[in-house]
């Protein structure tokens, strides 16, 4: 079911709003759902949350009432104030709505966050999940009131972007700034950053992009971008075999997150030829993150999990990748110059320090 339709089904069981066949219908489907059963008891705290906030607010105005009223009649006088004492007295007289609206923006971040976005592709299948973590800006928009307060002077900085909506992953394929990611990554993204292992943003603009494999190219467009003259890894352009074992790099977290798992079918969700199975843990925000096998190739891009078998995550196979940059170049030659890399010196190494060498060229992809 469509997430749209259900938040608006589970908004209507709440209400009383639907006909008695409607209710035993969706409480059968909340037992036998726990995704559904667990957004009912969201929803249910979230209104009861606004109907308190409103609560407070409403009484909060009819004290300011009585008090405007107050004064006007002459019965209560307020001393003028000056300089800091009148910033002291407008602090002590709304603090406490500063707190109620500190608390609600927590409240709701905590709803929100690490909520998975559902993208059909081309399946039809409702245990499918892409794994691009939506962000509450909530908290963003708290921390920048926050930091504003009073006159003390920022100083500017590279800084983050001011409000992040999304999260996913990316790596370079050419060290003159071109990335892959998934399309549903920055599908939804006007601007578009990516961050570096050593917390720099760099701001990045699509020049290529199939939503029916599921994959992008980025370029990264801002000046202070320095080109890498030799990325560690190759991109394999064969299939690998079931069983091959590999490791993961991704941003579920503001911090890399190391994975490991095996190829365990040469199809993805449903027969998809153009996507592996694997078995390995995945979250929100690790889409579009590097599949690499112990020779440091990069054999696929993680994209989506199944959402009903623990464990079970698909990703493009790597191949697909040159059929991309083929496409590009037809479409303008000023991209023949694009070169992926051929060799990898990754191999041989130990795993700790693949993992230390490939860091530099993931990157954690954010927008809003």
């Amino acid at each position: 079911m469509d997430d749209t339709l259900l938040l608006e089904a589970v908004e209507r069981f709440l209400a009383g709003d639907m006909t008695a066949e409607e209710k035993i219908f969706f409480t059968e489907l909340r037992n036998k759902n726990a995704d559904v059963d667990q957004m009912v008891i969201e929803h249910t705290n979230f209104l009861q949350g606004i109907d308190n906030y409103g609560a407070i607010r409403s009484f909060k105005n009819a004290l300011q009432d009585v008090d405007t009223k107050l004064a006007a009649e002459g019965m209560m006088a307020e001393p003028a104030l000056n300089g800091k004492a009148k910033v002291v007295s407008l602090w002590n007289r709304y603090k406490r709505n500063v707190a109620v609206a500190a608390s609600i923006a927590g409240f709701i971040s905590l709803l929100t966050a690490g909520l998975i976005i559902t993208y059909t592709k081309k399946y039809g299948n409702e245990g499918y999940y892409v794994l691009v973590k939506e962000l509450n800006k909530t908290n963003n928009e708290v921390s920048k009131l926050k930091n504003n307060t009073g006159n003390i002077a920022i100083i500017p900085v590279k800084a983050a972007p001011p409000v992040v909506d999304f999260r996913g992953t990316g790596f370079l394929i050419d060290g003159k700034g071109y990335l892959v990611t998934n399309a549903h990554v920055i599908n939804k993204m006007k601007n578009i950053y990516v961050e570096n292992a050593k917390g720099q943003y760099f701001t990045a603009a699509p020049v290529y992009i199939d939503n029916l494999v599921d994959l992008t190219i980025l370029k990264i467009t801002d000046t202070a971008f320095k080109a890498v003259s030799m990325l560690p890894y190759s991109i394999k352009k064969t299939n690998s075999d079931l069983g091959e074992q590999f490791f993961t790099l991704g941003f579920p977290r503001n911090e890399i997150v190391y994975g490991e798992g095996y190829v365990s079918a040469k199809s993805g969700n449903n027969g998809d030829t153009t996507s592996y199975q694997l078995t390995v843990s995945a979250n929100p925000g690790n889409s579009g993150g590097p599949v690499v096998n112990r020779n440091g190739e990069i054999i696929g891009i993680i994209t989506a999990k199944d959402s009903k078998a623990d464990g079970v995550v698909f990703a493009v196979k790597s191949k697909n990748i040159f059929t991309l940059l083929d496409s590009l170049k037809k479409q303008d030659d000023k991209y023949l110059l694009i070169k992926t890399p051929a060799n990898t010196s990754l191999k041989g190494l130990e795993r700790v320090q693949q993992v230390k060498k490939m860091e530099e060229f993931v990157y954690m992809v954010v927008g809003n």
